[in-house]
């Protein structure tokens, strides 16, 4: 899986699309990045700060999808039986989970 996934970012390195960012980092929490990297055997700080960037961007995605799910939640004003509430929960999550793919 490793060698898949340093395939990949050397296959992303060649490609013209990228834009270079410069990034400042005390110290300390650059040797906890090191100490990190090296237990989970990233090849590069590059590499382990882009994991963690997308892991970010996933995260704040699906805050946003349960945050719109929890109005859905509380929208309707009629009444609904417990068979219609279970099925639009399940129709609101498939809807999330198609989004997060």
């Amino acid at each position: 899986m490793q060698n898949i996934k340093t395939f990949i970012y050397y296959l992303v390195l060649l490609s013209n699309t990228m834009e270079a960012v410069s990034l400042k980092i005390e110290d300390g929490f650059l040797k906890d990045i090191e100490k990190t990297m090296k237990k989970h055997r990233y090849t590069t700080k590059t590499e382990f700060i882009r994991e963690a960037i997308r892991d970010k961007i996933r995260d704040l995605e699906k805050e946003e999808a349960l945050l719109r799910a929890k109005k859905l939640y509380g929208a309707s004003k009629r009444k609904t039986t417990d068979a219609q509430l279970h099925k639009a929960r399940e129709k609101a999550f498939e809807e999330i989970d198609k989004e997060l793919r």
